[in-house]
């Protein structure tokens, strides 16, 4: 029997609770290691402990140094901060990876199979804003002012050469605007060529200015293979690549830190289909395959997605955003039946 793993997991709100429900049946169905502690947090969290990111689930992720979490909402107003930005401040999760692997084919673009690794600490994400006011009018400027430090840049950019490593990938692209922010961006590119030299031999690097990548990307996706880039180039660039597979709903994604690791899926919490049993909860059951392999478990996430591509594939049964009728719960016990 295979050692148990405490782990974290943020049901979260609309459609979280019942998609992770369905990821829950999978992982049963894999024996998948994990023991779990059930914390709130988003508006599930506002409701019971009056706070979107109470301290039990504060400390329940320090103690387990490891989290499974459905989609959040953050309350609009009352000074609440992102929660997402805030779990990634609090358990210093630097790295965010984003795959974009296609699992259903004959969409307009087919064999994706790409890797974004997204700074997650700094950039504009970590700016300073303010207004100033000018004749009369308070909010007639708005100043924001992001940072980047050598530091940081390195971390990243050596976490993007290291997973290419250790995952057999050929390529690592550096994206940025060193041609317009030539401080901001351009130490992230200056660090980024150092880093590459330890790598000479090993992993090819190139270069892309961040408008040249978006427009290749769907011009030619099949060019690149792990792309590495600053925090608000990563948040946008990795939700475009989640359309070349279909969309968020297909997008899992990991946030890695030095003593911590959160898995996600990183589509919003569609209150509008929230308990219909209509949800595609593949994006969470994939992010648990990033946290699988996270914890030396590759063989069982493996599986988990063998049986993803047979359950879509094979048996043909699939959510109404792929275009069939299965409902949440439907495409769960047919995910568990094909990895068992």
């Amino acid at each position: 029997m295979s050692e148990k793993i405490p782990a974290t997991l943020i049901p979260g709100d609309g459609i979280g609770p019942e998609i992770t429900e369905a990821v829950l049946t999978v992982l049963d169905a894999l024996d998948a290691p994990f023991v779990w502690d059930r914390q709130l947090a988003g508006m599930a969290a506002v409701a019971e402990h009056g706070d979107p990111l109470p301290k039990p689930t504060l400390e329940s992720i320090r103690k387990t140094g490891l989290a499974l979490k459905g989609p959040l909402t953050t309350p609009v107003g009352g000074g609440f901060k992102s929660i997402n930005v805030t779990l990634r401040r609090e358990f210093e999760l630097f790295a965010n990876l984003r795959p974009a692997h296609t699992v259903i084919p004959g969409g307009r673009y087919e064999d994706i199979d790409l890797i974004l690794v997204r700074e997650n600490l700094e950039g504009y994400y970590a700016a300073m804003e303010h207004y100033v006011a000018v004749d009369g009018d308070p909010h007639a400027v708005a100043i924001s002012t992001g940072y980047n430090t050598r530091a940081e840049c390195r971390r990243i950019v050596t976490f993007a050469f290291e997973y290419a490593v250790k995952n057999n990938r050929k390529k690592v692209t550096l994206v940025h605007k060193g041609n317009i922010l030539k401080c901001l961006t351009g130490i992230f590119l200056e660090e980024g060529r150092e880093v590459a030299k330890n790598y000479v031999g090993r992993v090819e690097v190139d270069e892309r200015i961040v408008d040249a990548c978006a427009m290749q990307l769907v011009m030619n996706p099949w060019q690149f293979d792990v792309i590495v880039t600053t925090n608000l180039f990563g948040d946008i660039l990795s939700d475009q690549i989640a359309g070349l597979i279909g969309g968020l709903g297909m997008a899992p994604g990991a946030n890695i830190g030095t003593a911590g690791a959160m898995f996600e899926a990183v589509h919003g919490s569609a209150p509008d289909i929230a308990g219909q049993n209509l949800a595609n909860p593949v994006a969470l059951l994939l992010a648990a395959g990033l946290m699988l392999r996270h914890v030396g478990r590759a063989d069982l996430a493996e599986r988990l997605q063998s049986g993803v591509d047979h359950t879509f594939n094979v048996a043909k049964v699939r959510t109404r955003d792929l275009g069939g009728v299965a409902g949440t719960r439907d495409l769960a016990a047919a995910i568990a039946q094909a990895v068992r």
